[in-house]
């Protein structure tokens, strides 16, 4: 596996991001969004635009590589790259993928970047209004299962059931973003804490399983990443943070039609979570900060347990706010407020988010962070997963 790794050959040198909206509220178009980002992580790493030549994205970003180089003046595209897969599962990937053009020579920087305008645009995920349905949607539209909240907590039910989880999981998990937010003005709910009241008083969303607290925000913005290779980045304006180790894909029939997984209780992760900490060369006690992709709570929670964090059964002891709050906590979790209560960035705000915490610039940092994970959005397919780490982990 070493010859053939990622680790440490590639580095994060800088990020970027526009201010953050509410659905439908930003006053730029989505492609200026993106160039506002994009233009921040240069900036951020010290590096010209016109340096860039590559690009990678995820679930059908909508800003054309081609067209970007041509706004930024970029004299050569050597590389773009799209991930396949719905909502935030292919963050982590987009992250793999452009580290790889790097580490294999079809680019020497490359920008991983996410924009979102959707007052311009549909809301992301709404059905489209097609006159017929077919392929899963003519088996459940006909029961009312349409929405990704209803789908998931089908399987966030399951395993809530098989392992004895209990709902104060999934309020724990939703308060310690909102926490989190607390500290961070770039957050959209910056100024609107949360306590366990207000949380147990909202309104279901899918009942027995989802809350308005447990379902992520819909949010207009952009962010983007700067990767170049390891030797580059030592000589760059910031700390670097280095990818150590990256997976994707999902195990045996995830994506066998109707809701039909073997595995059905998963977020996806069983095959995947092992193969990451092999590249990486390290175990779940040696993480020290989590970034974990929140479409709902119920998929945070089955996430980390398949990461080895805790076992299914230890859940309600596991996931507690003390344990999950910066800086002091077992495992902070999410600590820029993540999808929840920062942004809804399609989950390229964590990954930022676990750069600043290898820089030591988070507003709620933890101390010494070496090692940063990042799960994308967990429960569709594919998956995916990353470590970055500090110099000291090479």
């Amino acid at each position: 596996m070493s010859g053939r790794s990622i680790r440490g050959k590639v580095a994060v040198a800088g990020i970027g991001e526009t201010t953050y909206y509410k659905h439908g509220k930003s006053p730029d178009a989505e492609f200026a969004l993106a160039l506002q980002a994009i233009l921040r992580a240069c900036e951020d790493a010290g590096i010209k635009p016109q340096e860039v030549d590559g690009f990678a994205s995820y679930s059908n970003d909508r800003s054309d590589p081609s067209r970007i180089a041509a706004a930024l003046g970029i004299p050569d595209l050597r590389f773009s790259n799209m991930q396949w897969g719905g909502g935030g599962g292919g963050v982590a990937a987009a992250v793999a993928n452009g580290a790889a053009a790097v580490a294999a020579g079809y680019a020497d920087c490359v920008v991983v970047f996410r924009a979102l305008a959707q007052g311009q645009f549909r809301r992301f995920g709404e059905a489209m209004p097609d006159p017929t349905v077919s392929g899963d949607a003519a088996y459940m539209a006909p029961y009312g299962v349409m929405s990704p909240a209803q789908k998931y907590g089908m399987r966030a039910t399951r395993f809530m059931h098989d392992h004895g989880v209990d709902h104060g999981v999934l309020r724990a998990i939703a308060m310690t973003s909102y926490q989190h937010a607390q500290s961070n003005p770039r957050a959209v709910m910056y100024g609107r804490p949360l306590d366990a009241a207000t949380y147990d008083a909202s309104r279901w969303i899918v009942e027995p399983i989802n809350r308005l607290f447990d379902c992520c925000q819909e949010n207009d913005g952009a962010a983007a990443l700067l990767l170049v290779s390891a030797e580059r980045a030592r000589d760059l304006r910031q700390t670097p943070a280095y990818l150590l180790g990256a997976a994707q894909g999902s195990d045996y029939r995830c994506g066998a039609p109707v809701m039909n997984a073997s595995n059905f209780g998963s977020s996806s992760f069983a095959t995947v979570a092992p193969r990451l900490y092999e590249m990486a060369g390290v175990a779940p006690g040696d993480i020290d900060v989590v970034q974990s992709y929140e479409n709902f709570t119920t998929g945070v929670m089955m996430a980390v347990v398949e990461h080895g964090f805790c076992a299914p059964e230890e859940a309600n002891e596991f996931f507690t706010l003390e344990n999950l709050s910066a800086p002091t906590g077992r495992m902070p979790l999410n600590t820029s407020g993540g999808n929840l209560a920062e942004c809804y960035m399609h989950g390229l705000g964590l990954q930022l988010e676990a750069v600043r915490q290898i820089r030591g610039q988070s507003c709620n940092q933890v101390p010494n962070v070496k090692l940063a994970m990042n799960i994308a959005g967990p429960m569709v397919t594919p998956v995916s997963s990353l470590i970055m780490g500090s110099e000291e982990t090479l």
